[in-house]
C-alpha cells in the first residue's frame, strides 16, 4: 500500500520530518499561504501546523483524501473542528508541550511588571537614568490570584509560593484536599477579583471566560490591581483594561495573548500615553522557547504517525476518534451529551466529588460510553483547556471526580432522556434532556422543575417566590437595559401557588454583571444564575 502523504507547514521544527519520514512520506513547507494550502490540501492525507495556518471550511472542502490535522500547541482556535468533525477528520492537538515554557514566560512577566523591568531597560538605553520614577512592588506578602489551576496554572502557583506570596485560586475542579496539599487557598471568583494584589489567568478561552475581566470586574477589583495574561486573547476587555489604567483602578498589566493578533497597534492598549509604561506587553512568546516547540512537534508527529499506524490518537479533540460501531447509534445525542455536562457545572456550586450519567428508554439500548464521555467533556471545558473525548476521563479522574453510568428502560413520559447528576461538598444537583429529532433537543428537568429549555447562548435562570407580578418585574428590567427575551418558561416545585418556582429566560444578548446585581436586589428573587450554552 502507498504510504500516507503528510504535509507540514509554519515553521515546525525539522525533527516532526524526521519522525513522520519513517512511515509518511512528507511534504515540508515552512511557509505556505493560505491559497497555497488550498491548491496542496487535496493531495495529502495529513496535516501538520502551527498557529499561522488556518484549517477553515474551504480548505477541508478541498481535503478529499485529509483523516487527521494536527496542531503542534494547545489551542485548536485556527481549525474548523466542526465541519473536520462532520468530515470525519481527527483534530489532534499537544495539551502539555509548552506547560513548563508558558509557566516560566508567565512568571517572567509578574516580575517585570512588578519591577518596570522592560521600561527600566528601554529608558537606560535611550540615554535616561529615571530611577525614582520606575519604582516598583515587592510580590513578597502580596496575595495572588490564580484563574484556573490546571498543570500551567499549578507551577506558577508553585513558584510564586516560593517567592512568599500568598495564593488564593479559583477552578470549580479544585477539591479542598488537593489544594491544602497543594498550599493554596481555594476561593470564589469574586473573591479572586475583590482581594488579589495580582490576578493570573490560566483558563481557556469559553463563552464563561470570554470578555470575563471588563469594566465592572475591574470597578469590583482591589484598587492597584496587576493583571498577567498569558493563556489567551479574549478573556480581557482591551478597551475596558485601558478605560482602568487610565483611571488608576489597575496598576499595571502584563499580556502576552490579545483579542486580536497581531494586535491593532491604533487600538486602546497603544494609546495609554502617559500611561503606556504600565503595560508589558509580549508578541504571544509563551510557548517560544526551543524545549517547548521541539516537543509540541515531537508530541504531534509521533500521534500522527501511531495514528496511520494504529488508527489512534491520544489528544484527539473531536469525536471521528470514537469506534464507529459505538458511535452510530447515539451520535445524534452526543450534542446534547456535551450540553448537559456544561449545563450541570455552570448550575452547580462547589466542587464536584461524583457523576452520574444515566440513559433511559430508548436510549438505554445503545453503549453509553460515548455519551458519558461528552458529558465529561462539556463539563470539564467549563474551566479547563485541552479537554478532549480521550482524557477527560483522565482529567475526571485527576481532579477527585468519581464518574458512574446506569441504564433504565423507564423514562417517564419521554421516549427517551439522558440524565446527569452530580454530587458536590454540599448537595445534588440533576439535569435531564430529550432527543426530539435527529438535530433537536430539549433540557426538560432541572433539580426537579420540568420545562422544554432550547440551549442558547443566553440562559437567564431565576428562582422567586411563586407570586403574580413577578415575570413583569425581571422583563422589565431586562427591558429597559435593552435585553431582548427570545422564550420564557416558568416551572413550578409543586401544583399549588406561593410556593418557590423558577423563570427560564432565553436571552438575545448576554445580561451584564451590573445588570445581574440589579435583578438580585428585585423583592422575591434569589440566586439568579446566567448560563451561556
Amino acid at each position: 500500500m502507498p504510504k500516507p502523504v503528510v504535509l507540514i507547514t509554519d515553521n515546525i521544527n525539522p525533527k516532526a520530518k524526521d519522525i513522520l519520514a519513517e512511515s509518511c512520506d512528507v511534504i515540508f513547507e515552512p511557509k505556505l499561504s493560505h491559497e497555497e494550502l488550498l491548491a496542496k490540501i487535496a493531495t495529502v492525507d495529513g496535516l501538520m501546523i502551527r498557529s499561522a495556518s488556518t484549517v477553515s471550511a474551504d480548505i477541508l472542502a478541498k481535503a478529499q483524501r485529509l483523516r487527521i490535522v494536527g496542531r503542534a500547541g494547545v489551542g485548536t482556535d485556527n481549525v474548523d473542528v466542526t465541519t473536520a468533525t462532520k468530515q470525519g477528520v481527527i483534530v489532534i492537538n499537544s495539551p502539555e508541550g509548552n506547560t513548563v515554557a508558558a509557566s516560566e514566560h508567565t512568571i517572567g512577566m509578574l516580575m517585570a511588571l512588578a519591577r518596570h523591568i522592560p521600561q527600566g531597560d528601554a529608558s537606560l538605553k535611550s540615554g535616561q537614568w529615571i530611577r525614582n520614577k520606575l519604582v516598583g512592588v515587592e510580590v513578597y506578602g502580596k496575595t495572588l490570584g490564580v484563574v484556573g489551576l490546571g498543570k500551567i496554572g499549578r507551577r506558577v502557583a508553585k513558584a510564586c509560593l516560593a517567592m512568599g506570596m500568598k495564593i488564593n485560586v479559583f477552578d470549580p475542579f479544585l477539591s479542598k484536599a488537593m489544594a491544602e496539599e497543594l498550599g493554596v487557598q481555594v476561593v470564589s471568583i469574586d473573591e479572586i477579583i475583590e482581594k488579589s494584589d495580582f490576578i493570573t489567568i490560566h483558563a481557556p478561552k469559553t463563552k464563561d471566560t470570554q470578555n470575563m475581566f471588563n469594566r465592572d470586574t475591574f470597578a469590583r477589583c482591589k484598587p492597584g490591581v496587576r493583571i498577567v495574561n498569558c493563556a489567551r486573547g479574549g478573556i480581557i476587555n482591551e478597551a475596558d483594561l485601558a478605560e482602568a489604567i487610565k483611571a488608576g483602578q489597575v496598576a499595571g498589566a502584563a499580556l502576552d495573548v490579545f483579542e486580536q493578533e497581531p494586535p491593532d497597534m491604533n487600538g486602546p492598549l497603544f494609546q495609554l500615553g502617559e500611561h503606556a509604561h504600565k503595560l508589558v506587553l509580549t508578541p504571544h512568546l509563551g510557548a517560544s522557547t526551543e524545549e517547548a516547540q521541539v516537543n509540541v512537534a515531537l508530541d504531534v508527529a509521533e500521534q500522527i504517525k501511531d495514528f496511520f499506524a494504529h488508527g489512534f490518537a491520544k489528544s484527539a479533540v473531536n469525536i471521528p476518534l470514537l469506534r464507529q460501531e459505538l458511535l452510530d447509534p447515539i451520535k445524534h445525542y452526543m450534542p446534547m451529551a456535551e450540553v448537559l455536562g456544561n449545563f450541570i457545572r455552570q448550575r452547580a456550586q462547589g466542587v464536584a466529588q461524583s457523576i452520574e450519567i444515566t440513559a433511559k428508554g430508548d436510549l438505554s439500548k445503545h453503549a453509553i460510553e460515548p455519551l458519558s464521555l461528552a458529558v465529561l467533556k462539556g463539563l470539564l471545558s467549563s474551566a479547563k483547556e485541552g479537554v478532549n473525548y480521550v482524557n477527560a476521563p483522565s482529567i475526571a479522574e485527576e481532579s477527585g471526580i468519581q464518574v458512574k453510568t446506569a441504564t433504565t428502560k423507564n423514562a417517564g413520559n419521554y421516549l427517551n432522556l439522558l440524565e446527569v447528576k452530580m454530587v458536590t461538598e454540599d448537595r445534588t444537583y440533576t439535569v435531564a434532556g430529550t432527543l426530539i429529532s435527529d438535530e433537536i433537543f430539549r433540557i426538560v428537568d432541572m433539580d426537579g422543575y420540568q420545562m422544554a429549555l432550547k440551549a442558547t447562548p443566553n440562559v437567564l435562570i431565576t428562582p422567586h417566590h411563586d407570586r403574580p407580578g413577578m415575570i413583569a418585574q425581571v422583563a422589565t428590567v431586562l427591558g429597559t437595559a435593552g435585553v431582548n427575551i427570545s422564550a420564557l418558561q416558568v416551572a413550578r416545585s409543586g401544583p399549588e401557588a406561593g410556593g418557590e418556582s423558577i423563570m427560564v429566560f432565553n436571552l438575545d444578548n448576554a445580561p451584564s454583571e451590573a445588570l445581574l446585581s440589579q435583578i438580585r436586589q428585585l423583592e422575591g428573587i434569589y440566586g439568579i444564575l446566567s448560563i451561556s450554552l
